[in-house]
């Protein structure tokens, strides 16, 4: 895939919720010459500007005089799931506390990375007994998160002397390219900034006359923090969210409760938990989707939400729509996207923000 190196980069860069700079730097350096400006806000979310006519960002609060284009604001989060260590044992095991939603099932034997004074590489498993010496019911078991604890190999004194109460804990992975697909961790919500980057490169080919806005939001994967406050700052007259959704046309699940097609399209979002896209906004991607002969699906996720929720609610509210990458195995190390649903995000992406 073409710029597969990017999104690798960006998918196998640690960020957890509160603890995303690692991410954020890599964004500023690979987005240097695609936008006007760039500040970093008291959340953390960095956001990116590119003024249609070469206006400056306004300040909070203010008031726009009357232009061409619209001011449109693009939320992409960097945050991962992850952990943050909350104990030290006396054997130098770590324990750890969730930042964001596991599925307890999919944590057995994992590689973890620890960003200490400096990275250390652990493993990450369940209390008890191993399988030879376990019980019948023993092996059944689901374990829940403080039952989970990380292996350093190393001595207690020097685990203490590297590892900190607080310090972010992020699952190890290798994003690689299989058959027509991407594999790797961090999908949800890397693949966000990888098609918004990649939509802006063909944006400034072609020149627009709209006010954009780029921001890579913060602590989504804890609540949706970092989109409101930044949206309360832009005041965008449209708001749109990209993230990953399900594709779960997988064994064992109902076709009517897949959400998403894998490799059928980029996903106009109708409603999930938290919002409800503006419908007028749905009937103009789905009419620019038509136009360019560019494949798309619509989406109704039952559970779950995105940066809209927080955006659609910022200030007196703001007409607002979620872009998805549909994605199979969210919140495990296997998430895996399609190339084609990738690039018709972008496709899609760039088209509207041509407008």
């Amino acid at each position: 895939m073409k710029d597969f190196d990017l999104l690798k980069r960006l998918t196998e860069t640690p960020g957890i919720p509160g603890r995303e700079e690692r991410v954020r730097q890599l964004i500023r350096d690979e987005a240097q010459g695609l936008f006007d400006g760039f500040e970093v806000d008291a959340m953390g979310n960095l956001i990116c500007h590119r003024g249609g006519a070469g206006r400056l960002p306004k300040p909070a609060g203010s008031r726009r005089a009357a232009k061409a284009g619209k001011r449109i604001m693009l939320a992409c989060h960097i945050d991962e799931i992850g952990f943050y260590v909350k104990h030290i044992d006396d054997k130098g095991f770590l324990r750890v506390n969730p930042a964001g939603g596991f599925d307890t099932r999919n944590l057995h034997a994992r590689a973890v990375l620890v960003q200490g004074t400096r990275d250390l590489v652990g493993v990450l498993n369940p209390t008890g007994r191993p399988v030879h010496l376990a019980s019948e019911e023993e092996r059944k078991k689901v374990y829940k998160i403080g039952e989970f604890f990380i292996d350093l190999g190393l001595p207690v004194e020097q685990v203490k002397r590297l590892v900190r109460v607080g310090d972010p804990v992020t699952l190890l992975a290798q994003t690689r390219q299989v058959g027509k697909s991407i594999v790797g961790k961090a999908m949800d919500n890397r693949v966000a900034s990888f098609v918004a980057l990649e939509a802006m490169r063909k944006v400034a080919r072609k020149g627009t006359a709209n006010e954009i806005l780029y921001v890579a939001t913060v602590q989504e994967e804890v609540g949706c923090r970092g989109a409101g406050p930044a949206a309360f700052g832009i005041e965008p007259d449209v708001a749109v969210a990209l993230d990953v959704t399900l594709a779960c046309d997988t064994p064992g699940v109902p076709e009517d409760e897949a959400v998403c097609r894998f490799g059928k399209g980029v996903a106009i979002k109708i409603m999930d938990r938290d919002s409800i896209s503006d419908r007028a906004l749905v009937d103009e991607f789905i009419e620019l989707a038509t136009k360019h002969k560019i494949p798309h699906q619509l989406e109704i996720l039952p559970l779950g939400g995105t940066d809209a929720a927080t955006m659609q609610r910022s200030r007196r509210g703001h007409k607002t729509i979620t872009l998805s990458v549909p994605c199979r195995y969210v919140h495990t190390v296997t998430e895996m996207v399609h190339q084609d649903d990738l690039t018709s995000a972008i496709d899609l992406l760039a088209a509207y923000l041509a407008k």
